[in-house]
């Protein structure tokens, strides 16, 4: 068309870069919308190791940091390393209760450093892994990559129901009218704002809902300013700082179990992301994320961080507001480091109420849903046995969501992962996929529809709505 680049000349937006304002405050609402999954972990590992509020903190802001150096890993990358998607990288939750059952188990002056040389030693596995893993990818056609995405969705959204009603089930104020208000309150201004702003405006819809949800909340009285006035200018996570690490057999074993639950978890929200951005993620692609995964957990003990992976609430952010470009989320990872090193910032971000969040994580965690369901809509539902691979893929992903003590007469070492929906859920998606699609016997003309990667029958898959405007084809793969 007149006026425009030729095809092969323009950028992927994946690779594109925005004018600074716009990549700032594009870049602080990812990590608004992450930075409650990033200092929850420490704050309930800290405790469990026998650490005072002021050391809590301090693995906080070390939580931060590392997070952001994990992002920049995965979105810059170098050599092999890095997605180079819009990825964003944190403290991955499944590595919390094996790392509170070694806290309880270890006297606290060591309880940390066996965690981080557990963590190191995972991270080093998981790094040599990842060639091997990511070509797992094949295993990967649309019936199981919309089931992933959906339960990664799906199983998002309790959190934030937990955060609408005020994130701690102790506090006396727990489930109460005013923090479900202020949650519905934060929904709807975000809905509110996503129908009438338009252009750049209408991308920051999520943190101007989470800015007027804050303001809103101060008279209400859940918005407290007590960690501004407490925080200090400037900290940095002093390398080893609980000491240097130590390699306990049973905390490596565990952590590793843990790594590869993460890889996996890793995987499927590369596919969801690369599907949401229209740069399908390949084998190579894969395989970097995975590197800078691993790479990335293998650095943080280095300054007092845990195991990092995806963060799925933030390809919901990125389905929502159509700003794919990697540069915005590897500006997310420069301000989770200036963050990490500056608490009083850090405390600036943590003035937005759980119940403000958690209204506008409804929001962003449907998107990722709503995303998988249309995915499975070009999975050839109507053919073989895809449907029934869903139906059983999903039931037993919604198990931890459904009955989270379903599982509790169990041995320990078996819920790392089995308490997760994600990884159970793919896991049986991927198992009755290669059974019933791949080892069944059957004639090709009655053969189900898979959507299997070299199928020529296979018609690429729809362009998602998230994708871009009505009648915007879609972009080329990537290969």
């Amino acid at each position: 068309m007149t006026g425009q680049k030729p095809e092969g000349d323009r950028k992927h937006p994946v690779d594109e870069t925005l004018p600074p304002l716009k990549m700032f405050t594009s870049g602080l609402q990812h990590v608004a919308a992450m930075y409650a999954g990033v200092v929850a972990p420490p704050m309930i590992v800290g405790p469990a190791c026998g650490l005072s509020a002021t050391e809590t903190a301090f693995l906080m802001g070390a939580s931060l940091f590392t997070a952001g150096i994990a992002t920049l890993l995965q979105t810059l990358g170098f050599w092999k390393v890095g997605a180079k998607l819009p990825f964003v990288n944190g403290v991955s939750f499944a590595g919390v209760t094996p790392m509170v059952a070694i806290g309880k188990s270890q006297s606290p002056g060591h309880a940390l450093p066996v965690i981080f040389g557990a963590v190191i030693v995972a991270g080093v596995l998981g790094f040599l892994l990842a060639p091997y893993f990511s070509k797992l990818v094949r295993f990967f056609p649309p019936v199981v990559t919309g089931t992933v995405i959906t339960l990664i969705g799906v199983s998002l959204l309790p959190v934030a129901f937990n955060w609408s009603q005020g994130g701690n089930p102790q506090a006396p104020d727990y489930g109460s009218l005013t923090n479900i208000g202020m949650a519905a309150l934060t929904f709807v201004i975000v809905l509110v704002l996503r129908r009438m702003l338009r252009g750049f405006l209408q991308q920051i819809a999520i943190l101007l809902g989470l800015v007027a949800g804050t303001l809103l909340a101060i008279p209400v009285g859940i918005t407290h300013f007590s960690a501004l006035s407490q925080a200090s200018l400037v900290g940095f996570p002093t390398p080893f700082h609980f000491g240097a690490p130590q390699f306990d057999i049973a905390a490596i074993v565990s952590m590793c179990i843990v790594m590869l639950v993460c890889m996996t978890e890793s995987t499927a929200d590369m596919l969801a992301l690369g599907k949401i951005v229209g740069r399908p993620a390949d084998e190579r692609t894969i395989e970097g994320g995975l590197r800078a995964d691993t790479l990335g957990t293998a650095l943080s003990p280095l300054f007092n961080g845990f195991a990092n992976s995806a963060f799925a609430q933030n390809i919901g952010l990125v389905a929502m507001t159509k700003v794919r470009s990697r540069y915005v989320v590897a500006t997310g990872g420069l301000i989770l480091i200036v963050l990490g090193l500056c608490p009083v910032a850090a405390s600036v971000i943590s003035l937005v109420p759980l119940p403000v969040l958690g209204g506008a994580g409804i929001v962003l965690f449907g998107s990722v849903a709503a995303s998988g369901i249309q995915t499975l809509a070009s999975a050839a539902m109507e053919k073989g046995d895809n449907a029934l691979i869903v139906a059983a893929a999903v039931g037993i992903g919604l198990i931890p969501i459904a009955a989270p003590d379903f599982y509790h007469a169990l041995p320990k070492n078996l819920l790392v992962v089995l308490d997760s929906g994600i990884s159970t859920g793919c896991l049986v998606a991927i198992v009755l996929n290669l059974a019933f699609n791949h080892f069944g016997n059957r004639d090709t003309e009655t053969a189900p529809d898979t959507g299997a990667p070299g199928d020529p029958e296979v018609a690429p898959p729809p362009r998602l709505a998230t994708e871009g405007g009505a009648g915007e084809p879609a972009a080329a793969p990537a290969h």
